[in-house]
């Protein structure tokens, strides 16, 4: 077996045969099918092996797998726990000979004979067996039976349904990459649902519940996402939100209210910060959990363009001052503002902050959270904090003209200030403060910029293609023919889940209040002549800092103009 399984290897240009071969001999020792050893080990290009595998054994290869044309017949040809626990996909159902049916199962793994005798002895159809790719199989079993599937399956069938055992402990709740052979219950069923948006780097998860149906999406690069899930799902509507419930602390039976609550996740040696939140709705409860790892924030990570970069440096060397960032809900603020306090960080300076919730935790910084209920508000705890001898203070978001006022103040008493609001663009962050009643000379004095910001999806690198843009195009666009670089179009891969996308980054302005600036603040001046002099001091619009991304092949033009409007960053 070890010859076969090297040749495909030798042809597909494997360089380091000595790491495959004792990657098999390791195999071979523990008796095992060696295939997911080759793969986990990264010496093979996994399409290219798996095809020239399945060529010599002389087994159909598959590209694509349309397992969403017959869902119904196939997950009953072949059940959940069986394709899930072997990885064996029922593709199709044929007719062989006399017009009897036969089904095709697809596995990657062709030396795995426990899985072909547990087929062989379980379905009641012949099998015709073909091969495809790992993670083209794995992807594929989660569309046709729904995550959770096979956990589903056994607590329908009653061995081990116990609504006691919703009840798990303080260890049990708070850890999701448990054994996979553990006792199925609703505790693994919520867990395989938290574990596979982790997995698809989710940032969210909404369970959602509709008039015949329990729906679960997920938002996976600022896109909502619906997962397949078990048919007949609806029969857990209640324990599954109980569960969610007891994990985040919360009062299950109160179902009239909204709720808050935290989980504290330990998923494969990490940590993961869940923010809960329930509301009624006359279906049901819906539940949104809020996923937060718990990274290391650095500025080097917001990948800036050196333009804007070195004014942001500027700024985080100034001794006192505001610095705002603007946008709206979900444009990476709080990440923003998170990696700028991790690069004023250090011992000689004291920061404290004020959030509404604490997100994050940073290492050395004082973090206070935000509690109305009992009268903490931003006003109450900003008001102690300037007692405390700070150097540096960050305000999670200015809501009102209390707490703009304190932290006017706090900047002209000789602090730096960090904080958000939510407006559109840089320059309407001026009449924000305006509006909320802080004086304009007040605004000029005490504001040293505002930082505006929106998020577009990232191009996966492994599956980009080329895009042809002629000069009338980028004129047309918008695009300065000074910004050099290739435009780059989506095309889908298995490593961006066949969207084209892969992660997002961010694209921002910034405009400084210079000397000119703050006469022209303090005065009253109109919008046209605070942007004039803005472009004067060097302010770059949001569209234009968006082309440098796109012509770097980062992101694309559809990305840009969808988050840039005719009167934000400056478009036409």
């Amino acid at each position: 077996m070890t010859q076969l399984l090297i040749e495909p290897a030798r042809r597909t240009g494997c360089e380091d045969i000595r790491a495959l071969t004792e990657v098999l001999q390791s195999a071979a020792q523990r008796q095992r099918s060696p295939i997911d050893d080759v793969l986990d080990a990264g010496v093979v290009d996994e399409e290219r092996y798996m095809r020239e595998l399945a060529h010599d054994l002389g087994m159909e290869w598959l590209e694509t797998i349309p397992v969403a044309e017959v869902p119904l017949p196939l997950r009953e040809a072949c059940g959940p726990r069986i394709a899930l626990r072997h990885r064996l996909l029922p593709v199709a159902i044929t007719h062989g000979d006399g017009d009897k049916k036969r089904l095709k199962l697809a596995t990657f793994d062709p030396f795995n004979l426990v899985a072909r005798q547990a087929a062989a002895q379980e379905l009641a159809l012949p099998i015709d067996w073909c091969m495809t790719s790992r993670k083209r199989l794995h992807e594929s079993l989660r569309r046709l039976y729904g995550v959770g599937a096979d956990t589903f399956e056994q607590i329908l069938e009653g061995r081990d349904f116990d609504y006691d055992h919703l009840e798990a402990g303080e260890d049990e709740a708070n850890v999701i990459d448990q054994d996979d052979d553990e006792e199925a219950s609703v505790v693994k069923f919520v867990n395989q649902i938290i574990r596979e948006a982790l997995d698809q780097r989710a940032t969210d998860i909404h369970v959602e519940p509709l008039s015949t149906n329990l729906r679960i999406r997920y938002r996976i690069d600022g896109r909502l996402i619906e997962i397949a899930v078990p048919e007949n799902i609806k029969a857990l509507q209640s324990s599954v939100i109980a569960r969610l419930k007891i994990m985040a602390r919360l009062d299950i039976a109160e179902r009239r209210v909204p709720q808050d609550g935290r989980i504290n996740l330990q998923f494969e040696g990490a940590t993961i910060d869940v923010r809960v939140a329930t509301v009624p709705t006359v279906e049901g409860e819906s539940v949104s959990l809020r996923l937060l790892n718990q990274e290391k924030f650095n500025i080097a990570k917001l990948a800036m363009e050196p333009f804007v970069l070195k004014k942001i440096e500027a700024l985080l060397h100034l001794p006192n001052g505001i610095i705002l960032i603007t946008g709206p809900t979900g444009s990476g603020k709080s990440t923003s503002l998170y990696s700028f306090l991790s690069e004023v960080n250090h011992p000689e300076r004291r920061i404290v902050t004020v959030e509404d919730p604490v997100e994050n935790k940073l290492t050395g910084v004082m973090q206070i959270a935000v509690k109305n209920e009992i009268g903490l508000t931003f006003a109450t705890a900003l008001r102690s904090i300037l007692r405390a001898d700070p150097n540096i203070v960050m305000i999670g978001e200015i809501r009102d003209l209390e707490t703009a006022e304190i932290a006017i103040r706090a900047s002209l008493t000789g602090h730096l200030v960090f904080s958000t609001l939510h407006t559109n663009d840089a320059m309407g962050g001026i009449s924000r403060l305006v509006d909320m009643g802080v004086e304009p000379f007040l605004v000029s004095a005490a504001v040293r910029a505002f930082l505006a910001q929106r998020l577009v999806r990232r191009l996966c690198p492994h599956c980009r293609v080329p895009r042809e843009v002629t000069e009338q195009d980028r004129r047309d666009l918008g695009i300065p023919l000074h910004i050099p670089g290739q435009v780059y179009l989506p095309k889908g891969c298995d490593r961006c889940r066949m969207t084209g996308f892969s992660g997002r980054l961010a694209i921002y302005e910034v405009i400084l209040l210079t000397q000119p600036m703050q006469e022209l603040v303090a005065h009253r001046a109109q919008a046209a002549e605070l942007r004039v002099q803005a472009i004067r001091d060097g302010y770059i619009p949001m569209r234009e800092y968006g082309w440098y991304k796109v012509m770097k092949g980062e992101t694309t033009i559809e990305e840009v103009i969808s988050v840039t409007s005719s009167d934000i960053g400056g478009g036409e």
